[in-house]
Formats: C-alpha cells, structure tokens, sequence
C-alpha cells in the first residue's frame, strides 16, 4: 500500500503522526508554479480530535521554493510556512453542516476517507500557501519595468481629449 494513502478516521482515532520531506519535483502541480523545482518540502501532519469529539488533523508545511516575480519577472525565493487544522467529515453534506455549525474561520472542514492521499493534501496546502500575485517586496532590478513604460502604447483615447 502507498506510504501516503490513510485511513483518515483511523489516524485521527489513533491519534498518529507523520512527518517528513518531499523533493519539489514528486509535487508536479506545485513545480509547475515554480521557477526551480529544487528543493524540498517538510511536512508534519498529526491526527486528534477537536474539543466537540470531531476527528481532526493538523498539517504543516514549510520550504523554500522559488517564484517569478509579477513585476520584474525575475526569481525570487518565497517562504512557505502553513498549518492548517482540517476537521473530517464523512460526507459533501455534513461538511457542509459542520463547517457552518463550527463558525471558525481557522479551521477547515474536508470529506475523508479510508483511502485519504496524504501526499495531494500536502500539496494542496503548499499551492494556498502561495502568494496570489508573487512580488519582491522591492525588485532588484527595475530595467524591465522602465523598458515597459518607454514602450507604452499611446491610449486609443488620447485623440478624444482633442475633441470639442
């Protein structure tokens, strides 16, 4: 049986652990969103219960992975550093019900299952973790944004202003 494929319910019964690193490029949707796809991925992921008796989980994810930047278009490294408390529910419907009742915005309600991959959870969390819209907080090198300013196009309204 695959290492990251868990009875979820069963996990958070047994109140289990896992804990580890992933190479970048085992996580394809991630990789796709990067620039470099060296590198790894630690993760942790403990099983419980909430104060209410709801089987929960509790994942981490941390690592450094290198994005473009919207601006410059250069790399930039960007730091991931996620933990999510995920509440299980058996079914679309009680998830739906549990997570209104629950009203925390900290906590997230997913379906589980006897045969939960692990391994896409922790990707799904590693690709929220990401900035929408990845920037340097200052770009290093702002030779690409002045050549887009030159290069800018006259507005088809400028002739409007000319009007009377």
């Amino acid at each position: 049986m695959n290492a990251f494929i868990i009875d979820a319910f069963e996990f958070c019964r047994q109140r289990e652990e896992r804990s580890g690193e992933l190479p970048l490029a085992d996580l394809p949707r991630l990789a796709a969103e990067l620039t470099d796809a060296n590198g790894l991925l630690s993760y942790s992921l403990a099983g419980g219960a909430d104060k209410e008796g709801h089987p929960q989980m509790v994942l981490r994810v941390s690592g450094a992975v290198q994005l473009r930047c919207q601006r410059c278009l250069n790399p930039f490294q960007f730091d991931i550093d996620s933990n999510s408390v995920l509440v299980l529910a058996r079914e679309e419907a009680a998830a739906d019900a549990l997570e209104a009742k629950l009203e925390d915005e900290e906590v997230d309600v997913i379906v589980g299952s006897k045969t939960m991959d692990i391994l896409a959870l922790i990707e799904d969390e590693a690709l929220l973790a990401l900035p929408v819209s990845p920037r340097h907080q200052v770009c290093p090198d702002q030779s690409v944004l002045d050549k887009l300013k030159e290069d800018k196009p006259e507005s088809p309204f400028a002739v409007l202003k000319n009007l009377t």
